[in-house]
């Protein structure tokens, strides 16, 4: 148990940290250069002015027209979306790892609103795996690959919190954990998770054609 531990909190960090950041930047200089071969103008009429009103538009609850129209699914949606990104960042027991390894540390949330904040996430997993399977346009569109990522997405934090709360198995339920957020982390360039990376430049690009060259907006 203790050489898995050692291998998973050593190796393996930095081989899902590699294939991250290198994935990552595969992705962005292949989109990047598709983008300007399949619209040479495509860099021409970005406008920084348009790109971050659009981005605004879509990132505040219920600021665009189609957001309004299905209230419950923007607040699944926005709360999901936020809880995801907020508990890895600010969990105490990730900060408390950064400040071991790198001697550095930012502010945290208290456990009770990780927990919380856990919950909703794993909530958001299933409402979204439901919708999947129960939604007619949205099962016509869902591929087997949709169901994985969403174990991806769901492993790292119902793992956790079994962690967490020391239930029987915490102990391997620890190395689960740390696994699965590696697993997720290399995952993210490879799968529809890399659209958290993606939303800026797509929607800047959406935001840039619309108010700049129809002179509509896109929300």
């Amino acid at each position: 148990m203790h050489d898995v531990y050692a291998f998973v909190t050593g190796p393996l960090v930095w081989v899902s940290f590699i294939i991250f950041i290198g994935g990552s930047l595969y992705r962005f200089i292949s989109m990047a250069m598709l983008a300007k071969k399949k619209d040479p103008m495509v860099y021409a009429y970005w406008s920084p002015y348009y790109a971050f009103r659009s981005i605004i538009h879509w990132i505040v609850p219920f600021a665009s027209t189609n957001s309004r129209k299905k209230p419950f699914f923007t607040i699944v949606t926005f709360a999901f979306h936020l809880c995801l990104l907020i508990v890895p960042i600010f969990l105490f027991a990730h900060v408390i790892l950064w400040k071991q390894a790198w001697d550095i540390s930012w502010w945290f949330i208290s456990d009770g609103v990780a927990d919380f904040m856990t919950l909703v996430v794993i909530g958001g997993c299933v409402f979204f795996l439901v919708r999947r399977i129960i939604q007619p346009e949205v099962k016509f569109l869902t591929a087997p690959s949709d169901f994985i990522v969403l174990a991806i997405v769901a492993a790292p934090f119902i793992t956790g919190f079994w962690t967490y709360h020391q239930w029987i198995g915490y102990k391997v339920m620890g190395i689960a954990h740390i696994l699965s957020g590696e697993i997720m982390l290399a995952a993210i360039p490879f799968t529809r998770l890399i659209h958290m990376l993606f939303f800026p430049f797509t929607r800047g690009y959406i935001g840039s054609e619309f108010g700049g060259i129809r002179h509509a907006r896109d929300w």
